[in-house]
């Protein structure tokens, strides 16, 4: 009785754990492998993202590992720098994250537009599926994220021709028949979750029939732990390296702590504390950079299949981790009997879930521009990089905001006889002046004219310099001088 006063929640979060172990096993070895480093460094970082940051305050419900959303982006990293260097960008990219965490910064990851982030998603999504599709078949992706696309119709020709190309190219597309086909199962099936048994069926398959397909290549725990070196540290000389590890604190800490509010709305239980939560991120990458392993995220598939599994703390988190010790000490070898296709189609089908179909359909619906946004950065991410596309996305945001804050509303009453009355009404700012100042030079000049600005509630320095300028020039050809009414000192603020 004492033990359960203590841990009340033993039991649910004990059952909890192993459903999202079984969650997180192949998706981490899966990541690891898209990113182009040892499935073991998927593991380590699964591990430390239960343990590490698991025990951390912060979100209680939500769990931490290597994401799909990062895959890309260290592909990139790792064949621009090197694997040695990529400790070095997560270590930087979870002290960063302590320090704004720290700064109390987390909040204003909120406050990032929801059209870049899901736009930001959907390209990772894109640019994952087509390097995945070359994985599936065993074929060499190019390197852009562009030419991965562009190249997949001279793929599907060299596919067609191979045998072997073809039987791997079968294992991922049942692979991912599997995942789809797993949710209209009865319950007590998908007891276990889609992923595994499509994997488990995919190696069955494979070792059974000995078919001719590439396997995961096992190095061994220890021997795949690689922490940074004096040389790798040596790469900080290089400017390059710091878009880099800024893009993955951007897009690391952008999609956990959307991840948590997504989260905080599946359960009743404690809120999010997200400067904390970005802490714990932090130390957690901290520590993955420092074993030389992937970055983490939080992932909104293993957080919510913790709270559906009935997680009551975050105790089935860290046991999670503990399983994926386990797993990795006693059972290592399990790993070179998965096929790399089968982990292809786990990506394919979890990038398929990055790009919100219904979203842009609802959001082109009601807010055009947010769907432009979103398109806009998805296709920057494809076309150029990660980093500019976000980027991009960004600076598209922040001017749809600035034009939208400036409405201004014009109203020109001319009687036929007697003073021309012009009224503005609203934002009046430098985005508005080319309307403004095009009505205002259409009046007539041999009538005085009288503009009311009383209704504006604010009036920016180059507009008002404007509206100074065009008042003279009005003026200096014999007509009255134009009769200027403005607000209340109080309700207006002139920016310089």
């Amino acid at each position: 009785m004492e033990n359960r006063s203590k841990f009340p929640h033993l039991r649910q979060d004990f059952a909890a754990s192993l459903v999202v172990f079984l969650v997180a096993l192949p998706l981490c070895v899966g990541v690891a492998v898209a990113s182009g480093v040892p499935a073991e460094l998927g593991l380590v970082t699964g591990i430390v993202g239960g343990i590490v940051t698991g025990l951390m305050r912060g979100s209680s419900l939500q769990v931490s590992g290597p994401a799909a959303g990062l895959t890309v982006l260290v592909f990139e990293a790792v064949s621009e720098f090197g694997l040695p260097a990529l400790g070095v960008i997560v270590l930087a990219t979870g002290l960063l994250q302590l320090a704004m965490g720290a700064l109390k910064l987390g909040r204003w990851f909120r406050a990032i537009s929801v059209s870049v982030v899901e736009g930001m998603l959907a390209g990772i999504g894109l640019v994952l599926i087509a390097g995945q599709l070359y994985s599936a078949a065993g074929l060499k992706a190019p390197t852009s994220g562009l030419d991965k696309i562009l190249g997949l119709p001279g793929a599907a020709v060299d596919a067609l021709g191979s045998t072997v190309a073809l039987t791997s190219l079968a294992v991922g597309a049942g692979t991912i028949a599997v995942m789809v086909l797993w949710k209209r199962l009865p319950k007590q099936v998908r007891t276990v979750p889609g992923a595994l048994a499509a994997v488990v069926l995919a190696t069955a398959v494979t070792q059974v029939f000995g078919l001719p397909i590439a396997t995961v290549e096992v190095n061994g725990l220890l021997d795949s732990i690689q922490p940074p070196g004096m040389d790798a540290f040596g790469e900080l000389a290089s400017p390059a390296i710091f878009g880099t590890i800024i893009a993955f604190t951007l897009i690391a800490s952008a999609e956990s702590l959307f991840s948590a509010a997504a989260v905080d709305r599946l359960h009743d239980g404690p809120r999010t504390e997200y400067d904390k939560e970005l802490m714990a991120q932090g130390a957690g990458n901290a520590v993955c950079g420092a074993l030389g392993a992937l970055p983490m995220t939080a992932v909104i598939v293993r957080s919510s299949a913790n709270v559906q599994a009935g997680a009551k703390t975050k105790a089935s988190r860290v046991m999670h981790g503990v399983w994926l010790v386990l797993f990795a000490v006693l059972l290592p070898s399990a790993l070179a009997l998965i096929p790399l296709p089968a982990l292809a189609g786990i990506l394919v089908h979890a990038g398929w879930k990055l790009i919100p179909f219904r979203g842009i359909v609802s959001l082109w619906r009601d807010h055009r521009g947010e769907a432009l946004i979103l398109m806009v950065t998805a296709v920057s991410i494809v076309a150029v990089n990660m980093f500019e596309g976000v980027l991009i996305g960004l600076a598209l945001s922040v001017v749809k905001t600035a034009w939208e804050a400036s409405h201004l509303k014009m109203e020109v009453v001319d009687k036929g006889a007697g003073p021309v009355r012009v009224y503005l009404s609203g934002n009046a700012t430098f985005l508005r002046l080319p309307k403004i100042l095009d009505s205002l030079e259409a009046q007539p000049q041999d009538r005085p004219v009288e503009l009311d600005l009383t209704g504006l509630h604010h009036l920016d320095h180059a507009c008002r310099t404007a509206l100074e300028n065009w008042a003279e020039r009005h003026s200096a050809v014999g007509t009255e001088p134009v009769r200027v009414t403005e607000p209340e000192p109080m309700k207006v603020t002139t920016a310089s």
